[in-house]
């Protein structure tokens, strides 16, 4: 999911920045945005299943392996992705229905619903909250089910009585609840504040953290929980900070 979020946006950037051409079709616009909005909404929904996953192996951990089985798993797959895609549907195809008229410049490094809503001759105010009521199932729900969950799993972390138990079970929590901070807290700032606090530098600089930086550094943040990456990472960075004084001195 990572991989196909980023291929959604990066390989058009690229084609762009070695070009010199800016420009994309209102075809390939609208198709931009429902992979962008599909793959990151299933994201949404995945990580808070995931908390779910998190809650079950902690405070009811003899019964995961019948709660958690592969059917259960192929089912939330499923779920993320179909809701992912009907909810991306519905926005993309009332987005792209709005006139475009005078600049057809969009503020930004890949197409996207607010940029293009700033573009339309129209009244969009009402589709405005559509997207604010939006982004409260799709973010406030889960967060909120997030913090849940893990209200529950710290008090009975708190309660295991081994210290080695404790901190595995906290490094089991602390690669999700990143990921977790690192795709929820842009995507709030960009979907959840007022259309006039909105500045094209700023949703360019979230986007790219939300959309290119988090998506490719996944993979890391959950692969530290293994000791092998652990120490192979400590040593590269040991050999830097080498490399660097002896430069420096």
């Amino acid at each position: 999911m990572d991989l196909t979020l980023i291929s959604s946006t990066v390989p058009k950037m690229a084609t762009d920045f070695f070009s010199g051409r800016r420009n994309i079709s209102r075809g390939a616009c609208g198709t931009q945005i429902f992979f962008f909005l599909t793959l990151g909404i299933a994201e949404c929904i995945l990580i808070t299943l995931m908390a779910y996953d998190r809650y079950i192996a902690i405070c009811n951990p003899l019964r995961y392996a019948l709660i958690m089985n592969q059917r259960v798993c192929l089912q939330m797959a499923a779920i993320s992705w179909t809701v992912g895609a009907l909810t991306s549907l519905a926005h993309t195809a009332y987005a792209m229905h709005f006139p475009i008229c005078g600049s057809r410049e969009i503020s930004h490094f890949l197409c996207e619903v607010m940029a293009i809503l700033k573009l339309a001759c129209e009244d969009i105010s009402a589709y405005e909250k559509a997207v604010v009521m939006t982004s409260i199932v799709v973010l406030l729900v889960p967060l909120s089910f997030i913090l849940s969950s893990y209200a529950f799993i710290f008090l009975a972390v708190f309660r295991i009585q081994s210290p080695k138990g404790r901190n595995k079970a906290l490094a089991t929590c602390s690669s999700h609840l990143t990921v977790v901070s690192l795709y929820f807290g842009p995507a709030i700032l960009v979907y959840m504040r007022p259309s006039s606090y909105h500045s094209p530098q700023l949703d360019q600089v979230l986007f790219m953290l939300g959309a290119i930086l988090t998506p490719m550094l996944n993979p890391l943040i959950y692969s530290l929980r293994n000791k092998e990456v652990l120490c192979a990472l400590k040593k590269v960075l040991g050999c830097c900070l080498t490399s660097s004084q002896t430069t420096s001195t």
